[in-house]
């Protein structure tokens, strides 16, 4: 249900500065971001005006929460409207989607507002998603059919300088082979990178879209995609060590108190399950991006730029896919480390391990063989 106050939890305060993350999608700092933008203040994501300035969560859940809902969930999405967009730290109201009698509880807090089902069938969307990074969330809403500024979709700040580096050195055949002829180009490739990761089209990227044979209404959704897979890259880049460091826990971590025999037996169950998902759902990761590589390889070695534009342009499933993959391995690889932190004893209680570990392999689906029989 809408609270008065959401004070209870967490401080908004350090979410001032953070755009859009796989967890956050904060509408309040955009806006601020891109004031005086008339093509986002002309496609929001919400028509009721006191949304757009929202700040919106995947929230774990806890045990009380989730006695909200009519069906068991360990993951929600949280729409927290500030009492001040620009002091977060505040607080504000908030309501889950899909929790009992949030549709009253949403209505009430939207206010006054043509479109309320339009507004709605955007939270459910987003509901449906396990990530609220821009790219997967971006391609999404279009599929949905919602007519949204791309300025929504922007990597937060920190993101995008963490990003650089690692973009820089992937592209960095590809900036020469583009700019070979560019006289001074060439050589200053961090400029070229900051400009390709901008929301906004660079005139200094049109040697680029040259040598990707990309005309220009193409231009911007070529790029978006491209900008898309490295973004992945980069995200799973970071989380190797610790999805690592999750394989080999799993079967160490210790379980503090008794536990019967039964209870143990399940437990172990319950691990070897969810390992073989988490290696299957690295694995699905992998051959998208091994796809990718393939066809980036053939453009920096072959010169195959067709194969490369074409494939940027056709890879919105593939793209939805992969999205959602990283999603979940992100989930998985954060929470355990959140749950179990370095240096700290790697133990639990036996409620309280058999419920994350219950979590992860929800989050991850059901077996093949077990979605066929039910």
């Amino acid at each position: 249900m809408g609270k008065g106050s959401d004070r209870t939890f967490r401080s908004l305060r350090g979410l001032e500065k953070t755009a859009s993350t796989s967890r956050v999608l904060n509408l309040a700092a955009l806006s601020a971001r891109n004031a005086g933008n008339l093509e986002h203040e002309n496609s929001p994501f919400f028509v009721a005006s006191s949304l757009n300035g929202a700040v919106i969560l995947r929230h774990r859940l806890r045990d009380q929460e989730r006695e909200s809902f009519d069906r068991i969930r360990y993951t929600a999405t949280k729409l927290i409207i500030p009492f001040e967009r620009s002091d977060l730290g505040l607080g504000g109201r908030s309501v889950f989607v899909s929790e009992r009698g949030w549709l009253d509880a949403f209505e009430e807090l939207r206010g006054e507002a043509p479109d309320f089902a339009r507004d709605v069938a955007v939270l459910e969307a987003i509901d449906e998603l396990p990530s609220l990074d821009p790219f997967l969330l971006r391609e999404h809403m279009k599929r949905r059919g919602f007519d949204i500024s791309p300025s929504h979709f922007e990597i937060s700040a920190p993101d995008l300088a963490r990003m650089q580096r690692f973009v820089g050195a992937e592209i960095a055949k590809l900036i020469e082979l583009a700019y070979r002829d560019t006289e001074g180009q060439e050589g200053n490739i961090t400029r070229l990178v900051e400009a390709l990761l901008s929301a906004r089209t660079d005139d200094r990227l049109e040697p680029l879209r040259l040598t990707l044979r990309l005309e220009k209404e193409n231009y911007k959704e070529g790029i978006f995609a491209w900008k898309g897979f490295l973004y992945y890259k980069w995200v799973l880049n970071t989380l190797w060590a610790n999805l690592r460091d999750v394989f080999s826990e799993l079967g160490r971590v210790r379980v503090i108190g008794p536990i019967d025999t039964e209870t143990a037996a399940e437990l172990e169950a319950l691990k070897n399950r969810l390992r073989q998902k988490m290696e299957r759902q690295v694995k699905s990761v992998m051959n998208h991006l091994g796809v990718y590589d393939e066809v980036f390889s053939q453009l920096t070695v072959n010169g195959n730029a067709l194969a490369f534009r074409d494939f940027l342009l056709k890879s919105p499933e593939m793209f939805l896919s992969l999205g959602d993959g990283c999603g979940l391995v992100s989930h998985i690889a954060t929470y355990w480390r959140y749950q179990f932190p370095r240096g700290k004893p790697l133990a639990a209680n036996v409620m309280q391990l058999m419920d994350t570990l219950q979590d992860f392999e929800v989050s991850l689906g059901a077996d093949t063989h077990e979605s066929q029989a039910a």
